[in-house]
């Protein structure tokens, strides 16, 4: 099991860890920075640095799996799939040995994964000018999509113009956690129609934004920013009909 430190704090960059196993999914480790695929979100980027100075380059992370397919709780640091066969055969790769029990440091790409965490809390401001059920989510580092489940026309220049005035408002992003029962019992919090919170720890993991006024409370495992104010200059560069009942919204950087 990896302990998942980006759960807690998004704005850690690095970590000293442990290595616990070396497999065809990757490197696992005891405790980690890097968030992995999932939920919409790309998986982090970055090196793994080993005690004498050599670095890994992870170029992306995954959640790992058991052999029937299903996820389990390990966090796989994938190298380049020439230096993952390399440490598969020999432990030895990029000039070093990596081994099981190694301690090493796990070292994000801090500007690749602030865009993520600025374009995931910009879906959620999404959420709050689009009041529709999301049936599709894509955010990366360079763009991030949702597709609503809506047939009304929606207008590129007045959403954009809301994510400024979201932005602009400075409004605190929170991490809290909500119980099972209480998710039971307030099921609209659930704005996906395609991906259900984990459950099974008795805990879910929430993101509210704002404070006297609430823009948006639902369970989220990404990253995210701590105010809307560290977004900046985001705009929807496209809004497609992606079938009769879904309307696709896509976000950029402004130039």
């Amino acid at each position: 099991m990896t302990q998942d430190l980006f759960r807690t704090d998004a704005y850690l960059t690095e970590c000293s860890a442990t290595v616990s196993a070396i497999t065809a999914q990757g490197i696992v480790l005891d405790r980690t920075v890097f968030y992995p695929l999932g939920g919409g979100q790309a998986g982090d980027a970055g090196v793994l640095v080993l005690a004498g100075g050599t670095e890994i380059p992870i170029v992306d992370t995954r959640k790992g799996k058991t052999e029937d397919g299903s996820f389990n709780d390990d966090i796989c640091h994938l190298p380049a799939p020439e230096v993952l066969a390399l440490l598969l055969q020999s432990g030895q790769a990029a000039g070093a040995h990596l081994a099981v029990g190694d301690v090493l440091t796990a070292r994000i790409d801090w500007s690749r994964r602030h865009r993520l965490m600025r374009f995931h809390t910009t879906t959620h401001l999404l959420c709050h000018l689009v009041p529709q059920l999301v049936n599709g989510c894509s955010i990366t580092p360079d763009y991030a999509r949702l597709d609503f489940n809506m047939t009304d026309a929606l207008d590129k220049e007045v959403l954009t113009a809301g994510i400024a005035r979201l932005v602009a408002a400075a409004h605190p992003v929170t991490v809290g956690a909500i119980t099972d029962e209480e998710l039971d019992a307030n099921p609209a919090l659930v704005k996906s129609m395609s991906v259900q919170p984990p459950r099974g720890t008795g805990k879910i993991r929430t993101i509210r934004i704002g404070d006297l006024e609430l823009i948006d409370f639902q369970p989220c495992g990404g990253t995210h920013v701590a105010n809307t104010a560290e977004i900046g200059a985001v705009i929807v560069t496209k809004i497609e009909k992606k079938s009769a009942s879904t309307r696709r919204v896509v976000l950029g950087f402004a130039p």
